[in-house]
């Protein structure tokens, strides 16, 4: 019996012609685009009997396999002869002169597949192939066409087909195997633990119903596995094909990894890939995609078919020690390889803007692709801050003033362009029109201005200017959230010396979070501290049907004795409550074995405290974060804290690198001390995000500043409690917390607190 294999006409030729395809990295000096309006602006142009947008199918058989390949042509053009031509149409935000007939074999591809489909299934002797591309700015359009007997095409076809046939036969054993495991699969553990299984089937529901989940589950539940093991499950099922594990950090990251690896020892046969950005895999000192001086971007489209079968055939959790080997083995970029293995892979661990961040995700999800994939977000209250970023976009007076002095010689057009920016931002300075609800399309103009000229010059090849690449990609990526602005953006000025940086500044991040989400069969938000529900829902994108699930800690409350010290940490009460502070910190210590974190709001004030803090204490060990940590210091800090041994002190930042997702079990942890409610510091942005979410309802303040401060202090206390055995303190200092608002967001398990020192046989100080 065949084996069936559903295909698109393009995934199957990209497989074939890669070098042809759109992606990030090296690949993105090619300067074709997306374009939905450019395509209708050239079907616009077509006559009354021509057809737009044609869906067409076929089957192939092959050896064993079966391929059903699919796909909707641009057009099909009727002459007045009754000659038929298939016309691909693509769109370029570059120079038309760089395009040549044989620029893209890939394009040349896509429409032989069509015709032949075409040809096949109606019988003609033969059919004309048309490539139209079109300027996007300046709808410019450049033909090429060729004639193909119905021979010619079948042999073009079955030659790709025979090219594709070994990766399919792949993915067809993977498949197979991968299914057959699922069904078999057992939780890996002998018992869930409280909660857990509660998750785990909120999860499976969410998939199976293809709705939105927003899962608020305590510390220590251990979500991970339980968001992952039901979603392999449903795999099993039929109900997916893909898994995105999206995280925020590092450590999240390995997280994921060990638990795929686990249900890989329980039998899981699923292959599974994690992205590392590119500069952190790189094997070049600096990062540098240009052909001429990366041996591994060179000839790359040669080498990856190869590369990604033989990674396959051998491997199955593909992590980044892994990509490295066989890129190495290939001479293959290792981050462009994880993109490529990001589309074969059962599972992909990456970072939340490989899907949400229109300025990096990965374009070549088809929708179909997407009705079968689940986006897991882990730790998803940190989304809400990295999509402004993602969805926000800033250019600088001084990139362009230096490029128009780079060029003036050289360039007149970049030079121009460039200028033409750097003066309009000198003249909105003198304005002194700080802030602008409007967009200010004239800007955008300019800068899409500039983008034109500069892109043209890099087309040409040669080495870059930096600067030029820089500035490029800077007024690319402006042009781009200029387009996705509407009523929840702003802009506005910062000036720095005599440089005048102007923002785009997304507000609110649910509606374009709910755009790139768009088209996935479900999305599972989770983390510990989705408090209040109500906020995170609003800001990531949900809506009234999706469904919201709240796990208690599974461990005792009682594990976790609780103190609140009201003594204030507002900045103007700093100098004052310093030393009474330290001493509460001391006397606490001098009470209670083991290792502490303490928690500070900024690095300034925790220098402050450690200061007095060792003068009080010369005999404690105390260890500091620092600012810009490498991965590896920050593996030495963690590993500082060790069992029975000498106690241990660190102090570091609250919101920074070891307040989430840092796991110090047992005794190797024994108290979280936190300073302050976490307000994020009183600025620019956070008033005009307040001032917006006021105009539009809510609490503006809560919003901006209290409910984003208060998730840093429950996920710094969340380092304390990880399993049903690990006891130990919880010290909040501030007297902020013994405020309405700020009670009502302590989770149930601290609210058996007490108050100030005398509870526990200390001073108030």
């Amino acid at each position: 019996m065949k084996q069936s294999i559903k295909i698109a006409a393009r995934t199957l030729v990209e497989y074939v012609f890669r070098s042809g395809s759109i992606e990030t990295g090296f690949r993105s000096s090619q300067p074709l685009v997306d374009g939905t309006k450019a395509h209708q602006k050239v079907q616009k142009t077509y006559g009354k009997n021509d057809k737009k947008e044609v869906y067409l199918k076929t089957e192939i058989p092959f050896e064993e396999m079966t391929f059903q390949i699919d796909g909707r042509c641009d057009g099909l053009l009727i002459s007045e002869d009754g000659s038929l031509t298939i016309d691909e149409i693509k769109s370029t935000s570059g120079s038309l002169d760089a395009i040549t007939e044989d620029s893209y074999p890939v394009h040349w591809a896509q429409a032989t597949v069509y015709g032949y489909i075409y040809a096949t299934n109606n019988d003609l002797d033969k059919i004309n192939i048309q490539l139209t591309y079109i300027q996007v700015r300046t709808e410019e359009k450049k033909y090429f066409q060729r004639s193909l007997t119905r021979e010619e095409l079948a042999d073009f076809v079955m030659d790709v087909v025979a090219q594709y046939a070994p990766y399919a036969r792949l993915r067809l054993e993977l498949k197979r195997t991968r299914d057959e495991s699922t069904k078999m699969l057992a939780f890996p553990f002998e018992s869930y633990r409280d909660g857990q299984r509660k998750l785990a089937g909120a999860v499976y529901k969410t998939i199976h119903e293809q709705k939105t989940l927003f899962a608020k589950a305590s510390t220590g539940i251990g979500k991970t596995i339980s968001t992952i093991f039901p979603s392999a499950k449903a795999i099993g099922e039929g109900h997916l094909e893909k898994i995105f594990y999206l995280t925020a950090k590092t450590i999240t990251r390995t997280a994921a990894e060990e638990a795929f690896r686990l249900l890989q020892e329980k039998g899981l046969a699923i292959t599974v890939v994690t992205i590392t950005a590119k500069d952190k895999i790189c094997f070049q000192e600096q990062v540098n995609c240009d052909k001429t001086e990366c041996p591994f971007a060179n000839g790359y489209y040669d080498r990856i078919n190869g590369a990604i079968l033989d990674i396959l055939q051998n491997e199955t959790l593909m992590t980044r020690p892994v990509i490295e080997k066989y890129a190495r083995k290939h001479t293959v970029c290792p981050f462009e390889f994880s993109l490529d293995l990001a589309y074969a892979a059962d599972a992909v661990i990456c970072d939340y803007n490989y899907i949400f961040d229109p300025k990096v995700s990965l374009q070549r999800l088809l929708d179909e692709q997407r009705k079968k994939s689940a986006l897991l977000v882990d730790e998803a209250h940190n989304l809400v801050d990295r999509a402004r970023e993602m969805y926000s976009a800033t250019v600088e007076k001084e990139t362009f003033l230096a490029i128009y002095r780079m060029y003036k010689d050289e360039n007149e057009v970049i030079a121009k362009s460039a200028n033409a920016v750097n003066e309009y931002l000198l003249e909105k300075k003198k304005q002194n029109q700080q802030l602008e609800k409007e967009l200010d399309e004239k800007l955008v103009h300019l800068v899409d201005a500039f983008a034109y000229a500069a892109e043209e010059e890099l087309m040409r090849g040669g080495e870059a200017e930096e600067l030029l690449l820089n500035g490029y990609f800077s007024a690319q990526a402006f042009v781009k959230i200029a387009r996705l602005y509407d009523k929840r953006f702003t802009s506005y000025m910062t000036l720095e010396g005599s440089d005048v940086q102007w923002k785009l500044f997304c507000l609110d991040p649910s509606h374009q979070l709910k755009q790139m989400g768009k088209g996935f069969r479900s999305k599972i938000f989770f983390s510990a501290t989705l408090t209040p529900a109500g906020y995170y829902m609003d800001l990531l994108g949900g809506k009234a049907e999706d469904y919201v699930v709240s796990i208690p800690s599974p461990f005792q409350r009682e594990n976790a004795e609780v103190l609140i010290q009201p003594l204030s940490t507002r900045f103007r009460d700093r100098e004052h409550t310093l030393d009474p502070m330290v001493q509460f910190i001391v006397h606490l210590l001098q009470q209670r074995e083991g290792n502490y974190l303490v928690f500070f709001p900024s690095y300034k004030y925790m220098l402050q405290v450690y200061d007095r803090f060792t003068a009080s204490a010369p005999q404690e060990k105390v260890i500091l974060q620092e600012t810009g940590m490498t991965e590896e210091r920050r593996e030495d800090f963690l590993n500082s804290f060790k069992e029975n041994e000498e106690r241990l002190v660190g102090f570091a930042v609250l919101g920074g690198i070891f307040s989430e997702g840092v796991d110090l079990k047992g005794d190797r942890l024994s108290g979280v001390i936190i300073v302050g409610v976490g307000l994020p510091q009183i600025g620019f942005e956070r008033d005009i995000i307040k001032d917006h979410f006021q105009a539009n309802g809510h609490n503006g303040y809560n919003y901006a500043y209290v409910y984003p401060g208060m998730n840093k202090v429950l996920q710094a206390g969340g380092r304390l409690i990880r399993t049903d055995t690990d006891h130990g303190t919880i010290a909040l200092i501030d007297d902020r917390f013994l405020q309405p608002m700020y009670q009502e967001l302590l989770p149930y398990e601290w609210q058996h607190y007490s108050v100030g020192g005398k509870a526990s046989g200390f001073s108030r100080g």
